[in-house]
């Protein structure tokens, strides 16, 4: 009898199914898998990730994966395994951890993903834009954008074809403030207060070459003013290796005329004295005449 990890590894898989092939016992399933959905097991061990949910949600259903589920497989980082997948189907009935939607989807609004049916990264977004509050939305539209290449003008174009969904206010409210260039949840925050605070809206992944044999980039800025913003993450303090290269590269970055400001999660509790530390060098650079 094969393995289990041979099978199933780390990833969901069909109880029955593992069972009719021998590769797991009853007893196996009872002490070394939880269930997920009915007939569905994962490793006791292993993270249920959005991801890992949602191809739970396909295995238990063979629904169309859509919204937060749709995302997840589509490679959209920082979501919640905790919240509920979601899947699109005609019959509306329900179970524990799985909501049901009923929408009509065109035949270019479904993809297959890893072999499982999902809506396109488009219908994604347009679903969860206008499905979710808006600061809550934005962030994840930035990663879904991220990781799939979309604009904001390709969810736009969609949500030109249904004028009358619930929700389209909302999600062009979301599409305004979207920025594929967020690298995680705290730089989508970071742009957030800016715009928000009335700043110039700042361009994401700024790239320079020349001033060094690795590629040079900043989380936001303004080529205009030579004024850059910089989210420093955990690893940016942990890491020795990133934090002599982020040294060096802040020192390359000055050298060629930019001011750079670096934020921390502890800068990120107090908005104030940030927006007001950024607004204070854009005006340096004649931002402000």
């Amino acid at each position: 009898m094969g393995h289990i990890g041979e099978y199933a590894g780390m990833e969901p898989f069909l109880g029955s199914d593992a069972l009719r092939r021998g590769v797991v016992t009853r007893n196996d399933l009872r002490t070394r898998y939880r269930a997920v959905f009915r007939d569905v097991y994962i490793a006791r061990e292993a993270q249920l990730t959005a991801a890992a949910k949602a191809q739970a949600a396909w295995l238990s259903t063979g629904a169309t994966l859509a919204g937060l589920s749709a995302a997840a497989v589509l490679g959209t980082k920082w979501l919640d395994g905790k919240a509920p997948a979601e899947i699109v189907r005609t019959n509306r009935q329900s179970k524990k951890g799985l909501v049901v939607r009923s929408y009509d989807l065109a035949d270019d609004e479904v993809r297959i993903v890893r072999g499982m049916r999902a809506t396109t990264p488009a219908r994604t977004a347009f679903d969860i834009g206008r499905g979710l509050p808006v600061p809550k939305a934005i962030p994840i539209i930035d990663a879904l954008l991220n990781a799939t290449g979309i604009k904001p003008a390709d969810v736009a174009a969609l949500a030109d074809r249904h004028p009358r969904t619930r929700g389209s206010r909302r999600l062009r409210a979301v599409l305004e403030l979207a920025d594929g260039g967020a690298e995680s949840p705290q730089e989508t925050k970071v742009r957030l207060l800016l715009v928000g605070a009335g700043l110039p809206k700042p361009e994401t992944q700024i790239e320079f070459r020349g001033l060094h044999t690795r590629r040079i980039r900043v989380d936001m800025g303004w080529r205009e003013w030579n004024v850059a913003v910089e989210y420093d993450g955990i690893q940016h303090w942990d890491d020795p290796y990133q934090r002599a290269w982020d040294i060096e590269r802040i020192a390359l970055l000055e050298g060629a005329g930019w001011i750079v400001i670096r934020v921390s999660a502890a800068m990120l509790s107090r908005p104030d004295a940030l927006i007001e530390r950024v607004k204070a060098k854009l005006r340096e650079r004649g931002a402000y005449r």
